[in-house]
């Protein structure tokens, strides 16, 4: 969401991109603050949709094995 603020000039909070997108603000914020948050598909498809993005501009793989 600061990349969006940078690039387009306005601050976009939780609540108002949980209105434009109707995923929830718990949503949101877990995916922004939590780094271990398993989220769905259909959140990350109605980021991408919302900021006109592909999947990688959202996400950052990392590769630290964890035990199963």
């Amino acid at each position: 969401m600061s990349a969006y603020g940078k690039k387009n000039g306005c601050k976009l909070t939780y609540h108002e991109l949980a209105e434009l997108t109707g995923l929830s603000k718990a949503t949101l914020e877990a995916v922004g603050s939590r780094p271990d948050y398993n989220t769905t598909l259909a959140t990350i498809d109605a980021l991408c949709s919302y900021f006109n993005c592909d999947i990688q501009d959202l996400l950052e793989f990392t590769n630290e094995s964890k035990e199963l």
